[in-house]
């Protein structure tokens, strides 16, 4: 529900039947587009325009992700190598032993060691060509000179426990189309920008922000800041039709996703679903497997979670479990009871070498841990509640499971860079069905209706989905609740790539 995304493309040309202008942007909002203009403008590559677009996020939806948050980048470089860069958040030394037992949503106990900074680092790094400062620039100005609230924005301010962060010069909560100013970030993104990273992990900003935390009663130390390093890893990746998908492993949910598409491949469909009977058919066979693929999650959070769990022959054991005529209770599919969350921000990028970026940043909940360092501007995440559900016990320095799956599908002559948000419902598995096995642009793929599991096997069917396909699932014993995700691509196919953003969040097109 609070997901924003973002869709950059560093060039395009003239093609029929497709949304191609020199240089688009896709973005929910045009004001976005002046973080990263001048990033593309430089001849800045796929990995500066999407840190410079994931930090305009930072503050046009604080909401969802932040630099006191996670990110993970799914990277693919011109010669087609694939890295992940995993950043999420890792559990601090002085954990509470006993937090698991204290699953709640929003305190400051849940606050995880922040890795964007050092995600946008490892990739800056690897894959960077401007200097480091340059991708904080455009930020840095937004945030001192103010802009107009956007509406998804405005209706998430009154729900922020800490309303210092929207308050005016005469103490009155700010609201849709006034103007907020992020002076406190915009000194500290400053100080990233010039000194570099390590002046969040070592420097003045970590001694201010780790005091902020502990006045706030949360357990992050100096050392746990200092001790944080970002993991670069191989991609793993599934045969898909035509294309090889890559993907961040475990405990990042690009696995879950693989799965899920694999167990559906196994139907071997070749055409849309056009009658009732077959839509529902249809959307039952992927209801009941994304009710597996959350019964695995619990198992991801293991490094060694096994990569059989990924080959045809487990989807094809998962998918002789599955009934086309009803669905089951929860412990069929193994399912333990985990608590949801829906706050992220994913960004695309092709870029003109054949580089491609797909990557998802997050501080988990709306706002996340409703904690907000005063002396930096930084709200902190809530992560260490993923573990909530999935695990027993938790261990310094590891990573919470993630249902994060940036990914890139590469064919001899297409490149497809996606990605989802919102949780429980980033993976993209509709959009991708809809797109390589039944024909269907990227647009038509995106807003076609979808249905969602959440951790309680209730079943999220999109209100525009047939009311008789929505009946009929209901009367092979599926729980119904309401719904929202949002999903967006790239694709280049030869000469001509396309591109959507989900317009279920209202999302613009602007090019230069």
């Amino acid at each position: 529900m609070w997901s924003r995304e973002i869709i950059l493309l560093l060039l395009l040309n003239n093609c029929h039947h497709y949304h191609c202008i020199n240089n688009i942007i896709w973005s929910l909002y045009l004001i976005t587009m002046n973080c990263f203009r001048d990033i593309l403008q430089k001849g800045g590559s796929a990995v500066d325009a999407a840190i410079a677009a994931l930090l305009c996020t930072s503050i046009i939806n604080p909401q969802c992700a932040g630099i006191g948050g996670g990110v993970i980048f799914t990277v693919m470089d011109s010669s087609g190598k694939v890295k992940i860069i995993n950043s999420r958040e890792t559990v601090p030394r002085n954990v509470n032993s006993d937090l698991l037992k204290l699953c709640r949503k929003t305190t400051d106990k849940w606050i995880g060691v922040p890795g964007e900074i050092r995600g946008y680092e490892a990739a800056h790094r690897l894959y960077g060509k401007l200097p480091w400062a340059d991708l904080f620039q455009p930020t840095i100005k937004l945030a001192r000179e103010g802009f107009p609230i956007p509406y998804y924005q405005g209706q998430h301010i009154p729900r922020i426990n800490n309303t210092k962060l929207y308050l005016d010069k005469n103490g009155n909560l700010l609201k849709t189309g006034d103007t907020v100013k992020f002076e406190k970030l915009a000194d500290t993104l400053e100080m990233i920008a010039n000194e570099g990273p390590d002046v969040f992990y070592n420097g003045t900003i970590a001694k201010n922000l780790i005091s902020d935390i502990q006045d706030a009663g949360g357990k992050l130390t100096l050392e746990d800041l200092a001790l944080y390093q970002a993991n670069v890893t191989d991609a793993w990746n599934i045969s898909l039709e035509e294309y090889r998908m890559y993907f961040p492993p475990p405990p990042a949910g690009g696995a879950i996703l693989s799965l899920i598409l694999n167990i559906m491949k196994g139907y071997k469909m070749n055409s849309e679903p056009k009658t009732t009977d077959e839509k529902i058919l249809f959307y039952h066979r992927y209801i009941e497997a994304l009710k597996f693929a959350n019964g695995l999650k619990k198992h991801i959070r293991d490094p060694n979670f096994s990569s059989d769990k990924v080959k045809d022959s487990f989807a094809n054991h998962i998918r002789s479990l599955i009934s086309s005529d009803k669905t089951h209770d929860p412990q069929y599919y193994g399912k333990n009871s985990y608590l949801d969350s829906i706050g992220t921000t994913h960004v695309s990028v092709l870029a003109e070498d054949g580089s491609a970026v797909s990557v998802t940043s997050s501080i988990n909940d709306e706002f996340g841990s409703n904690v907000l360092s005063s002396s930096t501007g930084i709200i902190l995440n809530n992560h260490l509640n993923d573990f909530c559900g999935r695990a027993d016990n938790i261990f310094h320095g590891e990573r919470p499971p993630s249902n994060m799956a940036p990914s890139v599908l590469k064919s001899p002559s297409k490149t497809l860079v996606i990605g989802g948000s919102g949780a429980e419902m980033i993976p993209p598995a509709v959009a991708l069905m809809n797109h390589l096995w039944f024909g269907k642009s990227l647009k038509e793929a995106i807003i076609t209706p979808v249905v969602l599991v959440d951790s309680k096997s209730e079943v999220k069917p999109e209100p525009k989905l047939e009311k008789d396909v929505v009946d009929g699932l209901e009367a092979k014993g599926h729980k119904i609740a309401k719904f929202y995700n949002t999903v967006n691509a790239v694709e280049k196919a030869g000469n001509c790539i396309s591109a959507w953003s989900d317009e279920r969040k209202k999302g613009k097109a602007a090019g230069y």
